[in-house]
């Protein structure tokens, strides 16, 4: 094995295959499970000795893993998570028992793929490649079961290779209608497509007609059953608490009074109930309310609804479609009010309708916006933002550098305002790490 002499070349190896996460596909271009199911053969067929469960959903599904994992761990289970995008780092994608792929650990995987490459029988993609390395490291590692996160869709991404135990779909809305489809029944139909036969599928809070498309889907491949939020399993109380949530569940036949989420945001309280159920249904009996509460304490997701100061309030929050926004909007409504100036720093990417990501923002007091351009081909231009902001009365300045957004955004109001860095998770890494260093030196 030849291998990588260091963790940039690995790296600069991995970046040098096509990305669909920052060029996206069409529907004519993305590709088929053939390249994974071929590299998979060649690499001795990793995913088999891996039970999993699968997560997909419009949005949710970062916040729901981190949830089944923190709880399986807590129930004593090795447990390997490959979660996408990073906020910094790529080894975050890939961790196990909550601790990211250490940089030695990761060159080495990518030279093991780089050798194996040219036995490949398709050209792969960046996210294909680290699937790959994904669920080699889970084998090589003996985890007793990884949590995998779909990256877009379901029938057709590059994780579909696994016939998961569990498949868990946690919200369905309208995004990346290019790749997945024009309407939710259409998107809905796209991710049910996790589904395997034998499994257990966990659906979240979707509408009648969703539930009826992704319960159609599971059928024909012969799941062994299929749980449903608000009738197999959910929430009779969801509250603001100090730090997050306090919510009462109800899942396998079980009930969970007084389960603190550590987590902002009445959506984190359902996504705690759909990882309540999938855990569940993975481990085939139900947690003990010790664990679930010892389980729950330890679960942190960096980039959602993070607090990163008080006075002023600083935020980070990776909504990045309408239907994010107005649960971001939501969620700020309830738990975060202040006197003073609301200012956003933003950007975008395309393929989204910035109005539609402004208004729920406009509607909660922000005025003032910093627009910047995500580090990304896909980003949207800070001049079609503008427009879109003007139109809706807001206040709009425009920096190309992140973080001399951050520093101007956080000089513009005082201890009783805001900010909020939001609109792509490709804008709240580098904001995050910004802000918090303005923070730290004030």
């Amino acid at each position: 094995m030849s291998g990588f002499s260091s963790i940039d070349d690995a790296l600069a190896w991995l970046d040098d295959h096509i990305d669909f996460e920052r060029v996206a596909p069409t529907r004519r271009a993305l590709p088929s499970l053939e390249g994974m199911h071929g590299a998979l053969g060649i690499l001795g067929e990793p995913q088999r000795d891996i039970r999993t469960i699968h997560v997909t959903g419009t949005n949710g599904k970062g916040s729901t893993s981190a949830i089944i994992a923190a709880l399986l761990l807590e129930a004593g289970l090795r447990v390997g998570t490959y979660t996408s995008p990073n906020v910094h780092l790529v080894n975050e994608r890939i961790a196990v028992n909550g601790q990211m792929i250490p940089d030695g650990t990761l060159r080495d995987l990518l030279g093991r793929l780089a050798d194996a490459e040219a036995s490949f029988p398709v050209a792969l993609t960046r996210f294909e490649i680290l699937t790959l390395a994904a669920l080699v490291h889970f084998a090589d590692e003996a985890v007793d079961v990884a949590v995998v996160e779909v990256g877009i869709g379901g029938t057709w991404d590059s994780t579909n290779v696994l016939g998961a135990e569990v498949a868990v779909i946690t919200t369905v809305a309208l995004d990346h209608i290019q790749v997945l489809g024009n309407t939710p029944a259409e998107i809905a139909r796209d991710k049910a497509g996790i589904v395997s036969p034998g499994s257990v599928v966990v659906i979240g809070d979707l509408d009648d007609e969703l539930v009826a498309i992704v319960t159609e889907v599971a059928e024909g491949v012969a799941a062994e059953r299929i749980e449903v939020f608000g009738r197999d399993f959910g929430i009779k109380a969801n509250a603001l608490a100090v730090g997050g949530r306090m919510v009462e569940l109800f899942a396998t036949g079980t009930s969970y009074s007084e389960v603190m989420v550590p987590l902002h945001g009445a959506h984190q309280g359902r996504n705690a109930a759909v990882a309540v159920a999938a855990a569940n249904a993975f481990l085939g009996f139900s947690l003990g309310e010790d664990v679930i509460d010892a389980g729950l304490a330890e679960v942190r997701v960096p980039g959602r609804l993070e607090v990163l100061g008080r006075k002023p309030l600083v935020m980070v929050d990776g909504a990045h479609n309408p239907a994010g926004a107005r649960v971001l909007a939501a969620s700020l409504v309830e738990g975060f009010n202040v006197d003073g100036p609301r200012v956003a720093i933003l950007g975008m990417l395309e393929g989204r309708d910035p109005a539609a990501m402004l208004e729920p923002l406009v509607s909660v007091g922000f005025s003032r916006l910093v627009i910047v351009e995500p580090v990304s081909p896909r980003a949207m231009s800070a001049k079609k933002i503008e427009g879109a902001a003007t139109r809706l009365g807001i206040e709009t300045l425009v920096r190309t550098d992140i973080a001399q957004a951050c520093a101007e955004a956080l000089s513009t109001v005082g201890e009783d305002g805001m900010v909020l860095a939001t609109g792509s998770l490709y804008v709240v890494g580098p904001a995050r790490l910004a802000l918090r260093e303005l923070l730290a030196n004030r």
